[in-house]
């Protein structure tokens, strides 16, 4: 597999902090036993990341919250 990089995980979210904030959200999803949405041998970092590059994985509009949350 190539290499992810975080350019190519900026090209699908707006900034370096939603990547963040998306990749912890997932990586937690994946180590409390979510399937993987892309085939991957790494850690759950790691294909989180490339998830968020090949556009599998986006935020929900503000819109689809639970007004509780905020």
């Amino acid at each position: 597999m190539a290499r992810i990089t975080i350019e190519d995980c900026l090209e699908k979210v707006e900034n370096r902090y939603e990547l963040v904030h998306l990749t912890i959200k997932r990586v937690k999803q994946l180590r409390d036993g979510s399937e993987s949405l892309v085939r991957s041998k790494n850690k759950e970092v790691v294909t989180a990341l490339r998830e968020i590059s090949a556009s599998k994985v986006k935020h929900a509009p503000i819109s689809e919250y639970d007004s509780d949350e905020f």
